[in-house]
């Protein structure tokens, strides 16, 4: 089974338990950004990672230098806690870890919440890798991954009791889309997965070819 499957059963699920009127829009408001997000505003493959400093899940800032000294990196951007395609796909890594890291790579989730709320994803769901915090979204405007949520979304978020103002610290209801990038020991962005639908992720077992993939070189 893959995670693409798992993720479209996800998808089914949830659209035949809520009314069609949220269904419509929060399907609508993927298209929407769909058309108007630009891959070529985004950091792509060949290009250095920004070198910033994150705080992780105990608050400690950790720094991109820092990592990049065990080796390379698999970065995974998730929207939050919140949203159950992320919690299956970080699953789906945290299952696939010990591949991950017989590689030599450090794998590092990302989300915009707060080091409260990324300590709840971390403990909540048994991580065993970095969970940090890009709060602001600011290491993801880098990276031209923003996705501005619709004020028509807003409404349903409240009603699934999603409070992004509490979750993430600020008032501008902004999220990553997730993306996923490994970055060699120097820094460099070697391989992306940039899908603006939030409902597609990077498959585990395409990582792992990467990894493999890179080891070759």
């Amino acid at each position: 089974m893959s995670l693409a499957t798992d993720l479209s059963t996800l998808k089914d699920r949830a659209n035949a338990r809520m009314p069609k009127e949220q269904s419509h829009t929060i399907s609508k408001s993927i298209e929407d950004f769909m058309q108007t997000w630009n891959p070529a505003n985004a950091i792509n493959v060949g290009q250095p990672f920004p070198d910033v400093s994150l705080s992780d899940a105990t608050g400690k800032q950790v720094s991109m230098k820092e990592l990049l000294v065990k080796g390379p990196l698999l970065i995974s951007f998730y929207r939050g806690e919140w949203c159950p395609y992320c919690n299956m796909a970080i699953k789906a890594l945290q299952d696939s870890l010990p591949a991950i890291k017989a590689k030599g790579v450090t794998l590092v989730a990302i989300s915009p919440e707060l080091p409260n709320q990324s300590l709840t994803m971390q403990e909540k769901h048994e991580l065993q890798f970095p969970v940090l915090s890009d709060v602001g979204n600011n290491l993801a405007r880098k990276l031209g991954i923003l996705f501005h949520q619709l004020d028509t979304m807003l409404p349903i978020m409240k009603a699934y009791g999603v409070d992004l103002q509490a979750r993430n610290g600020d008032d501008s209801n902004v999220v990553p889309f997730p993306a996923s990038y490994l970055i060699d020991s120097k820094g460099i962005i070697r391989y992306t997965f940039l899908d603006p639908d939030y409902t597609h992720r990077l498959e585990p077992s395409t990582a792992l070819g990467w990894l493999d993939e890179m080891q070759q070189w």
